[in-house]
């Protein structure tokens, strides 16, 4: 199979509002819109690609019509200590979870878009002994 794209969908019954967070502070573009579907692109590199879906809308098949939940997206950064400071302390974002250092490879923070979907904000670091061995590619 040949993919032309790939991207999460996310069922948000505040769909505005999501999109102006992540317009605000993410740095997606709006590249499609309607009252309960908005499509959402940011440029590259990497390109990144998120739709928002009124979870009521017919095209969601019955017995799923149900908001997002229990998604974690993660954001890949090359300064989590700059992204900290910009979405939390000067942006007034509040963190699920404060920026800490994992020992399984990463620095990073959460914060939660207004739907309740958890973003975790993330820069790569070594990771400890006991986690080395469990990366494949390196």
């Amino acid at each position: 199979m040949r993919l032309s794209s790939f991207y999460p969908v996310l069922g948000a019954t505040r769909l505005r509002e999501a999109r102006d967070f992540y317009v605000t502070w993410f740095g997606f573009e709006e590249t499609f819109a309607a009252d309960w579907y908005v499509s959402l692109r940011r440029p590259g590199p990497p390109d990144a690609e998120l739709a928002l879906l009124d979870p009521t809308h017919p095209t969601v098949p019955e017995g799923f019509r149900e908001p997002a939940r229990g998604i974690l997206l993660n954001v890949e950064v090359e300064d989590v200590d700059a992204e900290w400071e910009r979405l939390v302390v000067r942006g007034g974002l509040r963190p699920e979870l404060e920026i800490r250092t994992e020992t399984f490879g990463q620095r990073h923070f959460i914060v939660a878009d207004p739907n309740g979907v958890l973003v975790d904000v993330i820069t790569e670091i070594p990771p400890g002994e006991e986690y080395a061995e469990n990366f494949l590619e390196r």
